[in-house]
């Protein structure tokens, strides 16, 4: 095979061995000579390459918590048969796909509409309230997580979300629309969110309090891969007066097994200095798949400084947040304001 593509012509290894999961198998000088033969040889290529691609997706699996990410899919699809007939574009996509698997550290933070800590406090009975998200990012990832995707870096996204309180243990909200700017995509529609909050009535006047949020997303696919996601919130805090402790161990699903869903548990310690004013701070996390953590350096963890405001007729958050980690955006900006529209007499 001479410096044919299953020989040490890959990147100075075998691209049949195990070092195709350690390094990108396909190199330039491969497309240029025996791949393109429409030979014998030029099958045997095409059978390596295949071999390979799916030892790379094996150990990004590994790696990764079992998630696999865009280029992975796209080396996949490219390779998808044992003999293909050439194509210059395409095998030059299949080489940049596998160098960017093997060399991305970790993988890119998901975007979020949403950074709060849900703290039990329900609209009252008959009222309709509107809370405004906003959240900028002047320091994030600068790799999109899946091809066409919202990147982070330099984007806004936020989205106004309608509670309307049905008892004093419920409140259903509406998230409408999701929307992001980025400077690649522009302005875009992201989604929509249904929302059912249970929690334990006059939580704010209680030492101890408890709850649930549950959240359904029908997601654009700029924003996720799955057009239908959900999220399970449990809400747990004290009020020791003046000092607050809210813990929420969020999970994240897409309906694709108990195994996959994601642990992105969020908390917050906030000191109240009178009625009106607030000082906190707030640690956002995503470890992972419940099965299978992420390692430390692959999880994202923001803390985030927090101040809030609340005035008889608008409450306010402001917080800037900072990323622990390498797979954390590296500086967030997040704005909340709320205010009652409609109260049923």
């Amino acid at each position: 095979m001479g410096n044919a593509c299953l020989d040490k012509a890959c990147v100075g290894q075998a691209c049949v061995g195990q070092a195709c999961v350690r390094q990108a198998c396909v190199r330039q000088a491969c497309v240029r000579q025996a791949c393109v033969r429409r030979t014998r040889q030029s099958e045997l290529c095409s059978v390596a390459l295949v071999r390979c691609g799916r030892q790379i997706a094996s150990a990004a699996r590994d790696r990764r918590g079992g998630v696999v990410d865009a280029p992975l899919t796209a080396t996949r699809n490219i390779f998808n048969g044992t003999r293909m007939q050439f194509d210059g574009t395409r095998w030059f996509a299949a080489m940049i796909a596998g160098v960017v698997v093997m060399t991305t550290p970790g993988f890119a933070a998901a975007q979020t509409d949403e950074i709060q800590v849900y703290q039990g406090g329900l609209a009252a009975p008959g009222v309709l309230n509107l809370t405004l998200h906003t959240n900028y990012t002047p320091n994030g990832s600068k790799v999109a997580g899946f091809p066409g995707a919202v990147v982070s870096n330099h984007s806004l996204n936020g989205v106004p979300e309608f509670a309307y309180g049905v008892t004093k243990w419920f409140e259903a909200g509406l998230y409408l629309p999701l929307y992001s700017v980025d400077q690649k995509a522009g302005l875009g529609i992201d989604g929509l969110k249904l929302r059912a909050l249970f929690a334990v009535p006059n939580a704010d006047d209680r030492k101890f309090f408890y709850g649930a949020n549950f959240e359904l997303s029908f997601n654009q696919p700029r924003w996720d891969t799955k057009r239908i996601t959900s999220e399970v919130r449990p809400i747990i805090g004290w009020h020791f007066k003046p000092v607050d402790f809210i813990f929420n161990p969020i999970f994240d699903t897409s309906f694709d097994g108990l195994k996959n869903l994601e642990f992105v548990p969020s908390a917050r310690l906030a000191y109240n200095i009178d009625s009106q004013w607030a000082l906190a701070v707030e640690e956002y996390a995503d470890f992972g798949p419940v099965h299978q953590f992420r390692s430390t350096a692959n999880q994202a963890h923001q803390i985030y400084g927090v101040i809030d405001r609340s005035g008889k007729t608008w409450d306010i958050e402001l917080g800037a947040g900072v990323g622990l980690t390498n797979a954390s955006d590296k500086f967030t900006l997040k704005l909340i304001i709320a205010r009652d529209l409609y109260k049923r007499h």
